[in-house]
């Protein structure tokens, strides 16, 4: 029963400090179960990655989902934002890589499943890492010169469909970052991170073209998949991590998902919608 004393006032100062209390036990109880097995002592850290504008959000905030739950090292992280920044950079038409969230996007991604493989088959051959197969390496016999393929080229084997490496992506993104930084070091005697865009986009460039040695993947492989989930982050749901605030969106004029647009199919000019997520057809 209310307090028939209670003023409206104090009753809605008493609501706010309700609902207060309310999320930080649920932050809580986040902290300590669904994702206390992920996030570990770099989360303490996080606050770190301000400084150098990494986690602000749109104008300088800060968001609830911007802590690191898989890469364990700064200084990683700082690599991956800086290299996923030079992929997509801010200009004229919006927010870059970093501003709308990639990073952690991508982190989010590499704690997970996906980064983990977890349904994927992970066995060897792999035909195209060969220094990988020393002591698997099927090329030599009969066997394995028929499953290649028809050609029977043991330089060159067909390729195949499945995933071509025993890293899983998780411990690519770790390796990867690491030779960027040591790329840039042995080019420019300086880390990546303090580099200037033209030189972080030259030592990109040999990635790209596999001008640098990475162990069991190559760094061709490497760079195309940080330029994929460069783009993920981008244009994905918010839901996931990236595409902060659907600022990816409205660079395109993407209204989101929406189950129709009839009420919009008459009119001959183009319409601007403002954009929708997941999140906002989900029950209050």
């Amino acid at each position: 029963m209310a307090d028939p004393n209670s003023t409206p006032e104090k009753k809605g100062m008493d609501r706010r400090q309700f609902l207060k209390n309310s999320g930080l036990l649920a932050g809580g109880l986040i902290g300590g179960g669904l994702l206390g097995s992920l996030v570990t002592n770099e989360v303490k850290d996080s606050k770190k990655g301000t400084q150098s504008g990494t986690t602000g959000g749109k104008n300088g905030a800060d968001h609830l989902s911007d802590a690191r739950i898989f890469f364990s090292r700064e200084e990683d992280f700082q690599i991956l934002a800086a290299a996923t920044e030079r992929i997509y950079p801010e200009d004229k038409n919006g927010p870059g890589a970093i501003q709308l969230g990639v990073p952690y996007f991508i982190d989010r991604q590499l704690a997970g499943e996906w980064g983990l493989n977890a349904r994927e088959y992970m066995k060897g051959p792999f035909l195209n890492i060969p220094e990988s197969n020393e002591y698997e390496d099927l090329s030599k016999t009969d066997k394995g010169r028929s499953d290649q393929g028809p050609s029977g080229d043991t330089l060159n084997p067909l390729p195949t469909p499945r995933y071509q490496s025993r890293m899983t992506r998780a411990e690519m993104f770790v390796v990867g970052v690491r030779a960027i930084d040591e790329a840039a070091r042995e080019k420019f005697k300086n880390g990546f991170t303090s580099l200037e865009p033209e030189q972080q986009d030259e030592i990109l460039t040999h990635f790209e073209k596999d001008e640098v040695h990475m162990p069991s993947v190559s760094s061709s492989t490497f760079f195309n998949l940080l330029v994929q989930t460069t783009i993920e982050g981008c244009y994905s749901d918010p839901v996931y991590g990236g595409n902060r605030n659907m600022d990816g969106w409205r660079m395109m004029e993407y209204p989101g998902p929406r189950a129709s647009y009839a009420d919009q199919i008459e009119p001959d000019e183009f319409i601007v919608l403002e954009p929708k997520g997941l999140k906002d057809y989900q029950g209050h």
